[in-house]
């Protein structure tokens, strides 16, 4: 895909198809009118007649129109006037650009009306023409026998109208948009493949890959022998009812000073969940294949540091296992012992990803990070609590969790932050342990925050709970991508890019 900007008349552009919107009251953009002049008032007519009304994301694709360069012009419903802004020209370029990956169009420019400079400046309408192109044309890594569709023809998109002071911005975005889609893109792909292909071993080539396509990235990983010199008791316990050796792996994009801080980044990689002895309902298990998204999206946000030479120093850690109930499984009521040496109760199997975690954020310690930030598709209780909307956001350090939030905000992948307050940790007392790893059904989510807590002491952390935005059911199911765009927002900010 090449993205560029354009700045010269709009009718005069020789490309394949000139996007353009319209609003819900028959009103035509400033460009849509400019083709409309040209065009002997075609447009208008049409509007006027009542053969496209508008509606948000409507597209209605005209061929051969007089007075102008380009072949097609595709007509995008922006919606009503009064509620314009952001979140409605997202899914107006979304639906432009998903329309004609179903075409032959090769090359388009992309001429929608923009919300004010406060919803959408300079930078963030390159980032988001580019990030949902690619997005858009992504196609869903299924297994089927059958023959593959097509690619879409789309090759070329041009960004505008831009003026001499604003060219830069929408071409920084426009590369940051498309690195971030692209990295959106290795979480979706790995969140998508089956459990029996997507194993903690395999996770862990396709990190080395990524070295092996980075020169700034370094890929260590522990087998089991080594994490069992590092006393990950919580980590192995795990997973010891499985017949797939886990793995812990270290990838360090080296990209700032020499012995600066780093950030940190730390993913739940269960590659299949079925819950262990505290097995799972069997209806829609078979979407537990995703309980390894926040590890999928620690591998795509150090694939965007590295695609974009962020001068910072990240690490990223993924502690990989599958959680199966065979004779040595754990079970209720067993007591293991974390590398922090804190000693875990535990009262149900199926609350594993924090057993993972504690594991892999003590691990987190040796690199003195800045930051330190876990995602994990930890609780149903979070996705009770926000719904598919938000990931929940908690942490000990109100700064860094704003900082995501914010980062959240200017992504469109939202998170919300929750409290994590004291009381919670007093719901996991054990009689038989330092605690427990569950702390009942009240509050659960933040109770399971709050156990992660207890493995972060003295160290700036935040954690997301991403299980009600990392994947959508139903008749589109997939992986979303999220949270890499909030993620590479968060680490852009902080590189000052």
């Amino acid at each position: 895909m090449r993205f560029e900007t354009w700045s010269k008349s709009i009718t005069t552009l020789d490309v394949d198809c000139l996007i353009v919107g319209v609003f819900e009251e028959n009103e035509l953009t400033e460009e849509a009118r400019r083709i409309d002049h040209a065009a002997g008032g075609r447009l208008g007519k049409l509007i006027a007649r009542g053969d496209f009304p508008g509606r948000a994301g409507e597209t209605l694709l005209l061929a051969d129109l007089p007075g102008l360069a380009a072949r097609r012009v595709l007509l995008t419903g922006l919606g009503a006037r009064k509620s314009f802004g952001r979140k409605p020209w997202r899914k107006a370029c979304s639906s432009a650009i998903g329309a004609l990956a179903r075409t032959g169009v090769k090359s388009a420019a992309v001429a929608l009306e923009r919300p004010d400079a406060e919803a959408l400046d300079d930078y963030y309408y390159g980032r988001g023409v580019a990030e949902l192109t690619v997005s858009a044309l992504y196609r869903i890594n299924d297994l089927k026998s059958g023959k593959k569709p097509k690619a879409a023809a789309l090759s070329q998109v041009l960004a505008g109208p831009v003026t001499r002071t604003s060219a830069a911005a929408v071409e920084r975005g426009l590369a940051h948009g498309e690195a971030l889609a692209r990295a959106a893109n290795v979480q979706r792909d790995l969140g998508n493949l089956p459990g029996n292909i997507c194993t903690p071993r395999y996770l862990a080539e396709q990190a080395r890959g990524l070295a092996r396509r980075h020169r700034s990235l370094r890929v260590r990983v522990l087998d089991e022998p080594a994490m069992r010199r590092e006393k990950m008791g919580c980590l192995l316990a795990v997973a010891q009812g499985s017949n797939e050796p886990p793995r812990l792996i270290v990838i360090e994009h080296r990209g700032g000073k020499s012995g600066a801080a780093p950030v940190v980044l730390v993913g739940k990689g269960v590659t299949f969940d079925s819950g262990g002895i505290s097995l799972k309902p069997g209806a829609d298990m078979d979407e537990m294949k995703y309980d390894m998204s926040g590890a999928a999206a620690v591998i795509a946000s150090l694939s965007f540091a590295a695609e974009v030479k962020l001068p910072l120093n990240v690490v990223g850690i993924v502690g990989a296992v599958e959680n199966m109930p065979d004779g040595k499984a754990i079970k209720p009521g067993d007591i293991v012992t974390s590398s922090s040496g804190q000693t875990v109760e535990i009262l149900n199997t199926d609350a594993e990803g924090r057993l993972v975690l504690s594991d892999a954020l003590h691990y987190a310690r040796r690199f003195k990070p800045a930051a330190i930030i876990d995602m994990a598709t930890l609780t149903g209780a979070c996705v009770i609590a926000l719904g598919h909307h938000h990931s929940g956001a908690f942490g000990n350090d109100e700064a860094l969790v704003h900082e995501l939030v914010e980062a959240g905000v200017r992504a469109d992948d939202r998170a919300w932050p929750l409290p994590l307050t004291e009381e919670y940790t007093e719901q996991l007392k054990s009689n038989f342990a330092d605690f427990a790893n569950i702390g009942g059904r009240d509050g659960g989510a933040i109770t399971a925050a709050a156990f992660l807590a207890k493995f972060t002491r003295g160290m700036s952390w935040a954690h997301l709970d991403i299980a009600g935005t990392a994947w959508q059911s139903g008749a589109h199911k997939g992986s979303t991508g999220r949270p890499t765009p909030l993620l590479a927002d968060f680490l852009l900010r902080r590189a000052k890019l």
